[in-house]
């Protein structure tokens, strides 16, 4: 059996994984990064997309995360996400309502860089969601 990480996927109100794992995907605030057993500690912010879990106890899972820090020891990954929830438990209909006003966001921003920012984090949140929650369905 090769060796494998624990892996914690953590919100304010709930912890959605303990397990263990081969690997496990994570999307970087600036891009995907996978992490294996017996990586370099890290640090880092993450961004809207999904964390993919491969292998060990926890088989082949998806969730789809948005704004949050992930810790990376060469044993464990803990992953505190403000929101996480399972492609199969994103509400689509509310989703498209926070596209829309994400929309509505970036064209009222004007010249400010700021309220394109956030209107465009709000937007990338909205996609993922949309996105994970798409590719769950046959």
């Amino acid at each position: 059996m090769p060796d494998q990480l624990k892996v914690r996927l953590v919100t304010p109100d709930r912890i959605l994984v303990d397990q263990t794992v081969e690997a496990v995907e994570v999307p970087g605030k600036n891009g995907y990064f996978e992490v294996l057993y017996g990586a370099a500690p890290l640090l880092s912010e993450i961004g809207a997309g999904e964390v993919r879990l491969h292998g060990g106890e926890a088989g082949e899972q998806r969730y789809v995360v948005a704004r949050g820090f992930v810790e990376v020891l060469p044993d464990r990954v803990t992953i505190l996400a403000e929101e996480a929830e399972k492609p199969e438990e994103v509400d689509t209909g509310a989703v498209q309502e926070q596209l829309q006003h994400g929309q509505k966001l970036w064209n009222e921003a004007g010249e400010d860089p700021e309220k394109y920012a956030h209107a465009n984090e709000v937007m990338a949140e909205a996609e993922a969601k949309l996105q994970s929650a798409g590719a769950g369905k046959h």
